[in-house]
């Protein structure tokens, strides 16, 4: 199977640029229109331009990731020139993320080497772990992964809090550190321009929204390309990259405007298989093997929706399962 789709790894020069300009552009020209409105139209003409300014935001993350995977471009300075400029609209340090991301790759899926820390979207706690919890770490547990707390609370806090400094790093990683600080300068340069150009309020009441907004957009992605009713986690003995791309990374059956926002990432088991697919070409790569359409779990966007409530994996059945009632409401 990789043999026959090797082919799709090749990046085309000018389908990247095009995707870049075209995406870019509009970007700035949103960012300005919403300016604009707050200034001379409405405040909430302005606010109702967020959401399509952060999908186009999640569309540059998509670009900034495919440059982290060295699948933008065939030169090595190009993406990493094009994927630390996106940076600054994404809020996400180019070098950290990517190789953060890089380690994703290495152990998606795979119940013996989850990662430690805070990481809620990478892991996955097992039906028989979380049942020999204490009560109180059960109720922990539980309030971290609530939807309202998992996918719109936190994602605004990683990128705009945590983002901003190396956490979760090691001190070896010198280059990774370097470069958070060196974003949140450039960071920093951008919004005291346009703060001393146009004033504090319009630039919160314009920029937070739309990465507020693009940061649940994302979050709520990376959640459901591997943590869904279907996906299947295994141990290191029965784990391959293979059969976690296709068992345990999902395929994302989007409407064709959401598709076109989110970079055609959700056709993720491609994207695992082969990560030096560029975006642009996992749909082709999808559409050339029907062995994918025969075998990968798709979901449908509102399938994707509900995937969140599934937080547990019950390795004695081999599927997702949502938190089990209460102890109390069974004791009753």
């Amino acid at each position: 199977m990789l043999a026959r789709l090797a082919r799709f790894q090749t990046p085309s020069l000018l389908r990247s640029v095009v995707q870049l300009v075209t995406t870019a552009a509009p970007y700035a020209a949103s960012i300005a229109f919403m300016y604009y409105a707050y200034y001379h139209l409405s405040p909430w003409i302005s606010l109702a331009l967020a959401l399509p300014t952060a999908g186009l935001v999640v569309r540059l993350f998509i670009i900034q990731h495919d440059c982290g995977h060295g699948s933008f471009f065939r030169s090595r300075w190009a993406n990493e020139s094009v994927g630390s400029v996106c940076s600054l609209m994404t809020f996400t340090p180019f070098a950290l993320w990517r190789r953060h991301h890089a380690a994703h790759h290495a152990i998606w899926n795979n119940l013996d080497k989850r990662p430690g820390g805070g990481d809620i979207y990478s892991s996955c706690m097992t039906l028989q772990e979380y049942e020999a919890l204490s009560p109180l770490r059960q109720r922990l547990y539980r309030a971290a992964l609530n939807p309202l707390v998992s996918q719109l609370l936190l994602p605004p806090v990683l990128f705009l809090l945590l983002y901003r400094i190396p956490f979760d790093t090691p001190t070896a990683w010198r280059k990774e550190r370097i470069t958070v600080y060196l974003t949140n300068l450039g960071l920093g340069a951008l919004l005291a321009t346009l703060i001393v150009l146009l004033g504090w309020r319009s630039v919160l009441l314009v920029q937070l929204p739309v990465i507020v907004l693009a940061s649940i957009i994302g979050v709520w992605l990376f959640s459901v390309q591997h943590r869904f009713e279907g996906s299947l986690w295994t141990r290191q003995p029965e784990w391959s990259s293979i059969g976690a791309s296709l068992k345990g990374s999902s395929w994302l059956r989007l409407p064709r405007v959401l598709q076109w926002f989110t970079g055609n990432i959700g056709f993720h088991h491609v994207h695992h298989l082969l990560p030096r697919v560029p975006n642009y070409r996992l749909q082709a790569c999808h559409a050339s093997d029907p062995a994918f359409a025969e075998t990968v779990t798709g979901l449908s966007f509102w399938q994707a929706l509900r995937a969140p409530g599934f937080t547990l994996f019950d390795e004695e059945n081999g599927r997702m399962v949502k938190f089990p009632p209460r102890r109390s409401s069974r004791v009753r």
